[in-house]
């Protein structure tokens, strides 16, 4: 035991390597795509420290090719919920009582061995399973999730040292508690970063979780708990299991110890949760706490002034990477009539230039959607397009699945600023244009802020700052995320924390000390140094 008071590294962004002809990280990177593919994985569920394995086996298959085989998970049911929650439960009172420093130890180690020893394989696997290419996996995988665990760490540290005023003959402190109960960390398959954060930002506060990730995601989630284990994370503290969602809601929402819900998917599911919750609040021990990112319509608003070649790139960018399964994906854009052109000829050349297919050729920009369903969701909204007198496909439009899930990347210029696509989510390489009369630029911005329910991410192109001071204006509700001449995407943690309001979640910014305050229950403590030993007040006295 120390009486010293600790203060962790200053946090830096992790550099992102830039995978180049002949580079190390290259050459590494591709040894461990070539490994993943002899080696089958069988992959267990993580209860209690454990390694748990069912009969229940469910194969995985890279979404680029769906031929080629990963390996198996261990397909859970009830009983390893519960059993989850309980090993949870049991670790939780030796990790409340672990002092901070050592649990930030156990991050800050998690950071550097994912950066370090486990960068390629992590890599690799998110590639494989989630069929991003190198660079899309580096800053997603690599180095956003290891600033969550650096950064979430500092964080901690900062509010810990929250203190609140004391006065003569009182000492006064906050003792920052963490929930009572566990934590529920329900995550998506788009990012391995924030697969593992979820879990484990409310987990370094001292919290317990039981984890659920996306179907999707499991083979690059089984690497995140290795490296926790690896890091010394205790036994229990978070526990990852591959059980359906009607079967784990059905106990977890009902047991007294739900403490908190940490969600990043669909607006539907969260609602249906948050609803769930609602419902269930008099089996609570306490009032959970709920947090939640979800869908987003993002947009591109463009001004005559901009300039037409960024906008181009901004846009080419920001629907297209990572095939536009990103919730801050530019989805719809307004274009003014007197840049179109240039604006069009430029993306138009860009799109021709770029290749899709699998991800082990790092020459692909583009790769594959997550999943059939995905797959026959989006190819829906685009044969409906391609019927619609109010839709012109300009570029892509095509789809095949007979080798993977590939959708070529997508502009439709629409005639009807209302049309479907311009207002519904539809989370792939699908770009909607409406090109605008330049005198209504105004008259669009109310468009653009009426047209979604949704206000995750936005960006506005213009060079006159009068042109840029209405759109802030007008648009301040519309975006959590604002960029201005930038692509609406590419949040870096300590830097832009991501969240968003109105139908797109609780907007409490994953990666700042926001989100971190809403795991932790607050205990003011104040001793009297000095106490009281007459009841009588000076002014009950006469004389």
């Amino acid at each position: 035991m120390t009486d010293a008071i600790f203060t962790v590294p200053r946090p830096v962004n992790e550099p992102v390597l830039n995978y180049a002809p002949g580079s190390a990280e290259k050459v590494a990177l591709k040894a461990a795509l070539a490994a993943a593919h002899s080696n089958s994985r069988d992959i267990p569920m993580y209860i209690g420290g454990a390694e748990v394995f069912t009969d229940a086996k469910v194969a995985m298959h890279p979404p680029h090719a769906l031929k080629q085989h990963l390996g198996h998970y261990s397909k859970g049911n009830a009983s390893h919920v519960t059993a989850a929650i309980d090993a949870a439960l049991a670790a939780k009172p030796s990790w409340e009582a672990m002092p901070w420093q050592e649990r930030a130890a156990i991050f800050l180690r998690a950071a550097d061995l994912l950066t370090g020893p486990y960068r390629a394989k992590m890599a690799a696997a998110t590639m494989l399973c989630q069929s991003k290419n190198a660079f899309q996996a580096e800053i997603d995988c690599i180095c956003e999730l290891a600033d969550f665990w650096r950064y979430n760490v500092y964080f901690m540290e900062e509010i810990y040292k929250v203190q609140p005023l004391s006065t003569k003959n009182t000492w006064n402190r906050t003792d920052w508690r963490p929930l009572e109960g566990f934590v529920f960390a329900l995550t998506p398959f788009n990012f391995t970063a924030i697969a593992g954060n979820l879990p484990s930002a409310p987990a370094m506060l001292g919290n317990v979780a039981v984890w659920k990730p996306a179907e999707s995601q499991i083979y690059s989630a089984a690497v995140i708990m290795e490296i926790l284990q690896e890091a010394g994370l205790p036994a229990g503290v978070i526990n990852l299991v591959y059980v359906d969602g009607p079967t784990v809601g059905e106990i977890v929402f009902k047991h007294p110890d739900f403490a908190g819900l940490h969600f990043t998917g669909s607006t539907g599911v969260f609602q249906r949760l948050w609803k769930t919750i609602g419902e269930n609040l008099p089996l609570y021990r306490t009032y959970p706490r709920i947090v939640g990112e979800t869908g987003g319509k993002d947009f591109v608003m463009v001004h005559a002034s901009a300039d037409a070649q960024a906008v181009a790139v901004g846009l080419v960018r920001g629907a297209f990477e990572y095939q536009g399964q990103k919730c801050s994906a530019a989805s719809r854009a307004y274009v003014p009539e007197s840049l179109w052109p240039a604006v069009k000829t430029s993306m138009l050349a860009d799109l021709a230039d770029i290749k899709m297919g699998t991800v082990e050729d790092f020459s692909h920009f583009v790769n594959a959607v997550i999943d059939e369903k995905s797959f026959d969701k989006i190819a829906a909204y685009l044969t409906a397009a391609k019927k619609s007198d109010k839709v012109e496909v300009i570029a892509g439009g095509n789809f095949d699945k007979t080798e993977g899930y590939f959708i070529e990347p997508t502009v439709l210029l629409v005639s009807d600023p209302n049309y479907v696509t311009m207002c519904e989510e539809i989370f792939g390489p699908v770009l909607s244009i409406y090109v605008y009369p330049d005198a209504a630029y105004e008259s669009t911005l109310d468009l653009v802020n009426s047209t979604s329910p949704y206000a995750l991410t936005g960006a506005i192109f213009a060079r006159d700052r009068d042109a840029l001071a209405l759109a802030n204006s007008k648009l301040r509700h519309a975006a959590g995320n604002y960029y201005v001449n930038d692509k609406p995407t590419g949040a870096v943690v300590g830097q832009q924390p991501f969240g968003g309001g109105r139908a797109s979640g609780t907007n409490d910014k994953a990666g700042s000390i926001l989100n971190m305050y809403r795991w932790l229950s607050p205990r003011t403590i104040k001793e009297t140094l000095v106490s009281p030993t007459d009841y009588r007040y000076p002014f009950m006295l006469e004389s």
